[in-house]
């Protein structure tokens, strides 16, 4: 996709072929910092571009993190409680969040590849 930008996309789980999912990038200081603080919920997933590592200290809800390396093949995936740290990852070059439980009803695992793709219109979730 080139230079990451805030705004809306959409993901495919492994490949083109994929169901779409929609999606908001947050690649900006401003935007990674908020994540996805002062939500309920998400009806997608979110992109944090650049990104090795998550918290969810204030968040609302459960979340499905997925770690991905340089060509968006997943490295980690795990599921986090509201108040925890997660471990940086080394190789992880971006990270996907989704609600708990999403990732697995999409059929993501470790190994999978990521599309990304921008939507026309360039609007979030």
């Amino acid at each position: 996709m080139g230079r990451w930008r805030d705004g809306g996309a959409v993901l495919r789980v492994g490949g083109a072929n994929g169901a779409p999912v929609p999606l908001e990038i947050a690649a900006s200081y401003r935007a990674r910092t908020r994540g996805l603080l002062g939500r309920d919920g998400i009806a997608g997933a979110l992109l944090l571009t650049p990104a090795g590592s998550v918290h969810t200290f204030r968040m609302r809800f459960a979340i499905d993190v997925a770690y991905l390396d340089r060509n968006l093949d997943v490295i980690a995936l795990t599921t986090m409680v509201p108040g925890r740290l997660g471990l940086p990852r080394p190789r992880s070059r971006h990270v996907l969040e989704a609600e708990a439980g999403a990732m697995a009803g999409w059929g993501l695992r470790v190994g999978t590849r990521v599309e990304v793709e921008p939507r026309p219109d360039g609007a979030g979730i």
